[in-house]
C-alpha cells in the first residue's frame, strides 16, 4: 500500500481523494513530456505545496511509477509505467501495424473501416478510417460495442474456444438491439460456425437499422485472433451482395496485417 492518504474536506471525508488522484496523474503527464522534474517544478505546475507535491511522488515512487534520477532530486518515470502499458501494447501494434492498410481499404472499398478488439464482453473500436463514398461517418473509436451484433464483435467470437463463447455469449447477454438482432443462442452459433468457415462476418442491419458491416479476423504471431477488421456503411449502398464482392479484399488486408503481427500462416 502506498503512505499516501487522501485530503481531507472539513467534515473529516475522504472526497479529496479524486483530486489527489488527479493530481497524481498530473504528475504523470508532466514527467512524460518533460523528461524529469524537481519537487518545486511539479509543485509549480499542478499548484500546489511542494510538502504535498513531494507526498504525491513519494507515492508514485512507492509503486515504480516515478524514480528519482541520481542525486540531483529530480524525478522522471520508473519502469512501474512499462508494466501497466504492457496491457495494451498489443492493441497500439495491431493500430500501429494496420493503419496504413485501413487507409487502402477505405480507399478500395469506398466504406468506413474499423480496427476492434474485444474487451471482456464487447468489441472496442481503436482506430478509423472514413471512406470515400461516406459523406459523414460515425465515430465509433473508443465506443464498446455488443459482440453479438456488430461483425467485428462476431469474427472475434467465432474464433473463441467454445467454453470462453459460450461465457463471454452468456455475461454480454443477446440484447435485441433492432428487428434484425440475433437474439437467440443456437442462431448465433451458427451465425458463427458459418463466419469461421468463409473467413469474415456480416451484420445485416443488426447493431443499427440502416447499417451493414463485415469483419475479418488479425492474428498475432502464434495464430491466435486478436483483432478485427471490418468495413461498414449504409445498407442502400453497402449491400449484402456488395459485401460479399467485396469481403475476399478485406480479408486480404486482415491477412497483410496479422502479417505484420508475425503471423506467417
Amino acid at each position: 500500500m502506498s503512505n499516501f492518504s487522501p485530503e481531507t474536506d472539513t467534515n473529516g471525508s475522504s472526497s479529496g481523494g479524486v483530486q489527489s488522484v488527479d493530481r497524481a496523474i498530473s504528475v504523470l503527464e508532466i514527467l512524460a513530456q518533460r523528461g524529469e522534474a524537481g519537487v518545486s517544478e511539479v509543485a509549480a505546475e499542478i499548484d500546489v505545496h511542494k510538502s504535498t507535491a513531494f507526498r504525491l511522488l513519494g507515492a508514485l515512487e512507492a509503486r515504480g511509477l516515478v524514480e528519482q534520477s541520481g542525486e540531483r532530486g529530480k524525478y522522471s518515470l520508473g519502469f512501474g509505467i512499462v508494466r501497466l502499458a504492457g496491457a495494451v501494447t498489443g492493441r497500439i501494434d495491431v493500430t500501429q501495424q494496420g493503419r496504413q492498410v485501413c487507409e487502402r481499404l477505405a480507399e478500395e472499398i469506398g466504406e468506413t473501416v474499423n480496427i476492434a478488439v474485444m474487451q471482456e464482453h464487447y468489441a472496442i473500436n481503436l482506430h478509423q478510417v472514413r471512406g470515400t463514398a461516406a459523406v459523414t461517418a460515425h465515430n465509433w473509436v473508443g465506443q464498446l460495442t455488443p459482440l453479438h451484433a456488430t461483425s467485428s464483435g462476431k469474427i472475434m467470437l467465432a474464433h473463441r474456444p467454445a467454453a470462453e463463447r459460450a461465457a463471454l455469449i452468456s455475461d454480454g447477454g443477446l440484447k435485441k438491439l433492432t428487428p434484425h438482432t440475433i437474439s437467440s443462442k443456437a442462431k448465433l452459433e451458427k451465425n458463427l460456425a458459418e463466419a469461421r468457415e468463409r473467413g469474415y462476418a456480416c451484420t445485416l442491419e443488426e447493431l443499427e437499422i440502416g447499417l451493414h458491416a463485415m469483419a475479418a479476423p488479425i492474428r498475432d504471431r502464434e495464430g491466435v485472433v486478436i483483432a478485427s477488421i471490418s468495413a461498414s456503411g449504409p445498407s442502400y449502398r453497402f449491400t449484402e451482395e456488395r459485401m460479399h464482392e467485396l469481403a475476399p479484399v478485406l480479408v486480404k488486408g486482415a491477412e497483410e496485417i496479422s502479417h505484420r503481427m508475425g503471423y506467417l500462416g
